[in-house]
């Protein structure tokens, strides 16, 4: 099931705030919807009981000479009223709508008064004949079972729901009651069927107020989460740069304490680096003055064999020493400025020539690169020694593109085996059967380069091409503002 889950923070707690909103705002509209349709039945119901009293009583107040007159007056739909029909059949038992006939015949004896006889006949469907369900109520009965007259009968009725079903689409009824003089007076509604319209202004408010609640949960969260985003940012760059700038302590507490405790992080780490770096500088110089000592000893000997033997050990031992202190000057050199890289490209191809070294270049830059001149020199000159050494001529690739610039440093030796591809960027750590040993080589090259490549915020990999030879790809970001 979490693999369907967004993989950000944002996004999970977009999606909890979202679902639990939307879910509360159904199961509000459905509350709504359920009370709107029990108080609009109730009032419908409640409305034409009103209406039929009021005739009851209006026909009651004039002649019978004049009550056809009056009849045909307010005769017309939904309540069409008519005197001197046939009596109502009594209500069947067990009839499906006796209880909404005893309800409503209870409201219309409480707005006629107890004495006066009251006949309802409910149907289920809108517009169809009378159901043999109806309800008689007599003057001084009940108004069926479990049911009392009077006010006690409206107050009951009113707590229990009130009339539910009555004046809903799928209702109609026929009520027969007698005049004072004994004549019978009829009525029969029929709702409409949109009777209960669909609430669109309801649903309008609920978009505008579902939208608003939307924005505000993208803008908080987003507002929650940009500090997290911002301390991810910082800790991916302070590998590739362990002197950046320091994070901005702003923000609320949490942030803040985070942000003092990364910056405190960054501090520390840059401190051990820079004195481990110069403790180490400091002992590769001062090994020199013991092995110049050892050099002056050498040449005292008498015996030829043990002094070459003692001085191509002390040459390998001067050899570590100086690639050890260059290790360490390129670890701690961070000034930049714009570089043409083609033209270092081109000093060190001539160089090359000048020993007998064959050297390629193909592409160019569309700009200079913020660099440290010295470094990138000496990174790009142990990639082309060894394309020239290991692999009897060297390819360099320029490939400048918007986001970084990448030079491809490719030879025709053969290879390195694919467990070693990493392997040989350990200090000191040297090939023994797919590489000469020689050359004299200290096994510090490939590091030094890959962490003068790493102090610019690029990369240094390796890889066996399928034609032969191995290639290696120095990646160069280029970022606006960025020190290396």
């Amino acid at each position: 099931m979490t693999r369907w889950l967004p993989r950000s923070l944002f996004a999970r707690m977009v999606l909890i705030l979202l679902g639990g909103l939307i879910a509360a705002q159904l199961a509000s509209f459905a509350i709504y919807w359920e009370e709107r349709g029990e108080v609009v039945l109730r009032a419908s119901g409640m409305r034409a009981a009103q209406r039929i009293a009021d005739i009851v009583r209006l026909l009651d107040s004039i002649a019978p000479a004049e009550r056809e007159r009056i009849v045909g007056v307010i005769d017309s739909p939904p309540l069409r009223v008519s005197l001197g029909q046939r009596p109502l059949a009594p209500a069947k038992e067990g009839a499906g709508n006796e209880e909404q006939a005893a309800r409503f015949s209870a409201i219309l004896r409480h707005l006629l008064g107890e004495e006066r006889s009251v006949v309802v006949s409910v149907s289920g469907a809108a517009g169809g004949p009378p159901a043999a369900s109806a309800y008689r109520g007599e003057p001084g009965t009940t108004g069926g079972p479990g049911m009392m007259g009077g006010p006690a009968m409206m107050r009951r009725m009113m707590e229990e729901g009130g009339i539910h079903g009555f004046g809903a689409p799928r209702f109609s009824f026929v009520v027969q009651t007698r005049l004072r003089d004994g004549t019978l007076v009829t009525f029969h509604s029929r709702h409409p069927v949109d009777a209960v319209s669909w609430p669109y202004r309801l649903m309008l408010s609920l978009a505008v107020l579902l939208a608003g609640v939307i924005a505000l949960t993208l803008l908080a969260v987003r507002w929650v989460t940009r500090p997290l985003k911002t301390l991810a940012q910082a800790a991916e760059k302070l590998g590739e740069d362990i002197n950046r700038p320091p994070l901005d302590e702003r923000g609320p507490l949490e942030v803040r304490r985070a942000a003092r405790a990364f910056n405190t992080m960054q501090e520390r780490l840059a401190k051990f680096i820079r004195e481990r770096t110069r403790i180490l500088a400091a002992m590769s110089h001062d090994l020199k003055t013991p092995i110049t000592r050892l050099r002056l000893r050498t040449e005292l000997l008498d015996n030829p064999e043990l002094r070459e033997k003692f001085a191509r050990d002390l040459a390998e031992m001067e050899s570590m020493v100086g690639t050890s202190l260059d290790f360490m000057r390129g670890l701690d050199n961070h000034d930049t400025q714009p570089v043409d890289v083609m033209a270092l490209l081109e000093s060190l191809q001539e160089d090359a020539r000048e020993v007998g070294g064959e050297v390629r270049i193909e592409g160019g830059t569309r700009a200079p690169f913020p660099a440290n001149p010295q470094t990138l020199k000496r990174c790009l000159g142990n990639l082309m020694d060894n394309a020239i050494k290991y692999g009897r001529s060297a390819t360099l690739a320029v490939e400048d593109a918007a986001d970084a610039l990448r030079i491809r440093v490719r030879d025709e030796g053969p290879g390195i085996p694919e467990a070693e591809l990493e392997r040989v960027f350990e200090p000191f750590h040297r090939l023994e059967e797919s590489r000469s040993r020689d050359t004299g080589g200290t096994g510090l090259g490939l590091s030094i380069a890959r962490n003068i490549a790493r102090a610019h915020g690029g990369e240094l990999t390796l890889r066996n091409l399928p034609q032969g030879g191995l290639e290696a790809v120095l990646s160069l970001p280029r970022r606006p503002g960025h020190k290396c």
